[in-house]
């Protein structure tokens, strides 16, 4: 497995990919077939994130294909440059085999250079999967976002959670 900055190149495949892992998924923000982006839409997406110094995506390849991503979406004011917003996606045969733990650790390497001091992300309450990845990464639970999410037309509350990083 190759952890690595998705390039502009790489937008048909990182449509197919998001189309796959909503697909599978029970806690997305996007449930299977409503995100409607084109390649040439994913493509203007990435080459604009190319040049924010505080947002970037990053991809899990495995034999030349796409199995996973992190992005990290920068604060755009200078009150909270120093944060991120993350969304991970894994294919559901990729999961629990340590795809997320490379990705978080390839995602703190940047965040350390670009002096990101705040990563922060919601999850699903009773995504216990996804709880424990964060968990093992190092975020912790900050907060509740009651009734934030309607799935299978009930209410579920998220976990606001973050991890802050030193810099030395």
């Amino acid at each position: 497995m190759y952890i690595r900055q998705i390039s502009p190149d790489d937008a048909a495949a990182f449509v197919e990919l998001l189309r796959e892992v909503e697909q599978d998924a029970s806690f997305m923000l996007f449930e299977s077939g409503e995100r409607k982006t084109t390649v040439e839409e994913q493509r203007e997406r990435i080459e604009k994130m190319e040049r924010d110094r505080h947002s970037r995506i990053f991809v899990a390849e495995r034999s030349g294909e796409l199995i996973g991503y992190l992005i990290a979406i920068g604060g755009q004011a200078k009150r909270n440059n120093h944060s991120v917003y993350l969304v991970i996606g894994i294919r559901k045969e990729d999961q629990g085999q340590g795809v997320g733990s490379a990705l978080f650790t390839e995602l703190e390497k940047w965040a350390n250079d670009q002096r990101i001091h705040r990563l922060e992300l919601n999850v699903v309450t009773r995504n216990e999967a996804g709880l424990a990845l964060y968990r093992k990464a190092g975020f912790e639970v900050e907060g509740l976002k009651r009734h934030s999410l309607v799935i299978d037309d009930e209410f579920v509350d998220e976990y606001y959670m973050s991890k802050l990083l030193a810099h030395n």
